[in-house]
């Protein structure tokens, strides 16, 4: 009850202040996006909650973790509220033309499997780490179950998506630039991440080579 209470005042605040940047209440699509990350935050809360010594893992892995990837996290998690202001700001000066509403629907649509992908990936993996780190504390092991048949890195894939989708959804052309920046920082971390598994963690060059792509299928 106090998580759903606190996604919904953060969707409440960040409404108000999202749509006093844009400076019109008739911006339908931050209405629908922000509904969506309300639904999906609760949802990946739960799944951490559930997950035997998950939450804690995150809320101390920073601490552990290289620096490089600390720095990659901190700019990963700025890359939604920048992009939810610049969209903000796009609807109020029209940089670019507005995206049409069709294609703002077909994003949101596709947004949905992007954000099951991750989901899928985290419900999987019981050491879905915020942060780069084998966690021997916690008899860290490969995990190839669900998503990860296909891919060595789901949540990421989905992440990654989910990032280019979002401006679209959100109907703004300018939003794309961090948009795009994040899913490279996304795409720079998945394979750093890679190459530490290979040095660190056993048996991850086995399964490796049974899953060969990191994320996406026949690609890369």
């Amino acid at each position: 009850m106090k998580s759903a209470i606190g996604i919904l005042l953060w969707s409440a605040i960040a409404l108000a202040a999202l749509l006093g940047i844009a400076g019109t209440a008739a911006w339908w699509n931050v209405w629908v996006f922000l509904a969506f990350m309300g639904v999906t935050g609760a949802a990946t809360h739960r799944l951490i909650q559930n997950a035997p010594g998950l939450a804690e893992e995150r809320r101390t892995a920073a601490a552990r973790a290289p620096h490089w990837d600390v720095n990659v996290v901190r700019m990963v998690n700025l890359a939604l509220p920048v992009m939810l202001v610049v969209a903000a700001l796009d609807m109020r000066f029209r940089w670019f033309p507005p995206v049409s509403a069709a294609v703002s629907m077909a994003a949101l649509a596709a947004m949905i499997p992007a954000a099951m992908l991750t989901y899928r990936a985290m419900a999987a993996n019981l050491f879905f780490s915020s942060h780069v780190r084998i966690q021997q504390d916690r008899g860290h092991a490969v995990v190839s179950t669900g998503p990860y048949r296909l891919i060595r890195h789901p949540g990421y894939a989905g992440a990654a998506l989910f990032n280019l989708l979002a401006p679209l959804a959100l109907g703004a052309w300018a939003a794309w630039v961090p948009g795009i920046g994040t899913a490279l920082l996304l795409i720079f971390r998945t394979a750093r991440e890679d190459r530490f598994l290979m040095a660190e963690l056993p048996g991850y060059s086995a399964y490796a080579a049974k899953v060969p792509h990191r994320l996406a299928p026949g690609i890369w």
